[in-house]
């Protein structure tokens, strides 16, 4: 079988899991080449293959010159549309040393950038060809003291990482709850739940942030297991310092709506504050029940359906009535859990992530 070679640049998105517009696809050889750090879809190689194999013109020619044929990929969550990139020509020698410069500049560009991400703690345990690829999927942005590097309210769709200064979190009444300095990470919450900022972010002195898309975020969360440890035990101690201090308003019997309080903020809170008792839903059409035992899931019901696809099920409600009451009986209190709750968790909001993403 003879491939063809050809560059494809990706002109639009929609939904698409990995790749982004304006990322590029190359054959050369029978070797595909990805945009750099990303994982490869099997439908996308499937057309890519069908069409270097094919007959197929990269380029409609008419009489008023070349237009570029616009291919498509699609049949999972998303579609991208990609066309067939000529090579750029240039007038004169001068302005093609001009763009060999710029490309050598945007080179240089990341290898410094993976440099500076090489002073991060989060980042020391990654190779050289490790960060050069981390460094392509992040973006370093600049901001003056007293500049929101983000805001309560906002999409909860990025990450950040401090990289230079410092940083203050604050409350609604202009406190600060607390500091940043380098290294520091947020955002992870609510690109994790899928929820919005909960508080504002202010530059204590002029600040450099690396950012991260969420789309990207899932994508290195995949490919360093590393850095999914890292993420992992950072939600756990995010989540665990707070609901210390919400626990406490925990008390025997807690009631309310879920439109005010999630099921994933009820869990954590009851987890945290190592409660037994019986979490009751009363919902629209139907009841489910969760079980704690010391603040572990040992139980979880709705409708037909019982234990981990449960509490799945149930984690993803929005709407509906929920009370907390202490206490288990002697049968249920000899329930072994239903696994580590907060990997549980994580699955759980992963799930809901996929759902409100398609």
């Amino acid at each position: 079988m003879e491939f063809r070679n050809g560059v494809f640049i990706i002109v639009e998105e929609n939904n698409c899991p990995l790749y982004h517009a304006s990322e590029e696809l190359k054959i050369s050889e029978g070797i595909l080449t990805l945009p750099t750090g990303k994982q490869t879809c099997l439908t996308l190689m499937s057309e890519l293959i069908d069409l270097t194999v094919s007959s197929t013109s990269y380029e409609k020619f008419t009489s008023s010159g070349s237009k570029k044929t616009q291919f498509d990929c699609g049949g999972c969550t998303g579609r991208i549309h990609f066309e067939y990139k000529t090579a750029k020509t240039y007038a004169t020698l001068q302005m093609t040393l001009l763009a060999a410069a710029e490309k050598r500049g945007k080179i240089d560009g990341i290898h410094d950038f993976a440099d500076l991400l090489r002073t991060i703690e989060l980042f020391s345990t990654l190779s050289d060809n490790e960060l050069l690829d981390l460094a392509t999927l992040l973006e370093l942005e600049e901001y003056p003291w007293q500049f929101p590097i983000t805001q309560k309210d906002d999409p909860g769709d990025r990450l950040f990482i401090l990289v230079e200064g410092k940083a203050e979190v604050i409350d609604d009444f202009g406190t600060v709850q607390a500091e940043l300095g380098i290294g520091e990470v947020f955002g992870e919450m609510s690109l994790l739940s899928g929820d919005r900022v909960s508080m504002t972010v202010m530059a204590a002195e002029p600040c450099k942030v690396a950012i991260m898309s969420q789309k990207n975020f899932h994508h290195i969360i995949a490919r360093f297991p590393v850095l999914q440890v890292f993420f992992y035990k950072l939600l756990v101690s995010r989540i665990t310092t707070m609901n210390t201090q919400r626990s406490e308003d925990l008390a025997s019997g807690m009631v309310g709506q879920l439109s005010d309080v999630s099921a994933v903020e009820i869990c954590q809170m009851i987890n945290a504050s190592r409660k037994t008792g019986r979490l009751r839903f009363e919902l629209a059409d139907k009841k489910a029940d969760i079980l704690f035992l010391e603040g572990e899931l040992v139980h979880a019901e709705i409708d037909d359906t019982k234990g981990q696809e449960a509490f799945f099920q149930i984690l993803a409600v929005e709407d509906g009535r929920f009370k907390f009451t202490q206490g288990l009986n002697t049968p249920e209190k000899i329930l072994t859990p239903l696994g580590g709750f907060m990997g549980l968790l994580m699955e759980g909001i992963q799930r809901i992530d996929d759902i409100n993403n398609r």
